[in-house]
């Protein structure tokens, strides 16, 4: 990473004024390029542009943390910038849970005023649901219990136990994981298709998207689980971490809403 404008220590503010980058604009065109797939997929079944896009995806992710990564470790990240990355990393929940109120207002207006595409009924006519108290509740004891390892890994690393911090994400990061693989095993024995009706469209959307959350958030936590193990985080200079623990009890708490609302009240 290229020295800031003026150098580090010559700029008369507390501020990292960043170099030109190019991660921005191959940012969006590898979000673009991976929505894009995922219409194509959803109306040609054609999964190629979908595998692009994921792939850029994590090139830009990989490229932009390690970045960021440098520029933490060169002495840009002080007490304002960490301030300032916090503000962003809040906004950026709330917008998250902006992007989750539209498809919980989509649910609920459906199942709260049933039309007659449904049948007048909620859940609508045919359609069967799946048991909340089999493998939802299941994923659910998993997130539950990854909340406790990530903030028993973030409490170690205040208290400088290295080992704990790197068993703490090592569990979290398995959990992730866990979760995922059970999510896959539920969808593909669901008794009911995408394109069904307002009931599945609702379904998969929320927790189709809940899902890529969590595969997101442990890819976070395994960037972290490196960082760890490599000795980067230290108990006064660890946003990164702390970033990934606030996206992670954010995903727990969707999932938690998710489960009351779609797999228990909506059955």
């Amino acid at each position: 990473m290229a020295e800031a404008h003026g150098g580090a220590h010559d700029q008369k503010h507390p501020y990292h004024l960043v170099d030109p980058s190019p991660w921005p604009l191959i940012g969006a065109i590898s979000g673009g390029t991976l929505a894009t797939g995922a219409v194509i997929y959803f109306h040609y079944d054609s999964l190629w542009l979908l595998i692009l896009g994921a792939l850029m995806v994590l090139g830009t992710m990989a490229g932009w943390w390690t970045q960021v990564v440098r520029e933490a470790h060169s002495g840009y990240h002080n007490r304002v910038v960490q301030i300032g990355l916090r503000y962003g990393v809040a906004l950026f929940i709330l917008s998250e849970v902006m992007f989750f109120a539209a498809f919980f207002w989509a649910f609920f207006d459906a199942s709260l005023f049933p039309k007659e595409a449904t049948g007048g009924v909620w859940p609508p006519e045919g359609i069967e649901t799946l048991d909340p108290f089999d493998i939802p509740f299941l994923n659910t004891l998993i997130l539950l219990l990854s909340g406790v390892t990530i903030t028993w890994a973030h409490h170690s690393l205040l208290e400088n136990n290295r080992s704990g911090l790197v068993q703490g994400l090592a569990c979290t990061v398995a959990l992730g994981i866990l979760f995922t693989c059970f999510q896959v095993y539920e969808y593909g024995h669901a008794t009911f298709g995408f394109t069904e009706g307002i009931y599945p469209s609702t379904f998969y959307m929320t927790t189709g998207f809940h899902g890529f959350h969590v595969l997101v958030g442990t890819i976070f936590l395994a960037v972290c689980l490196f960082r760890a193990i490599r000795g980067h985080f230290t108990p006064d200079h660890h946003f990164g971490l702390e970033a990934a623990a606030w996206y992670w009890h954010f995903v727990d708490v969707v999932w938690l809403f998710l489960f009351g609302a779609m797999y228990w009240w909506g059955s």
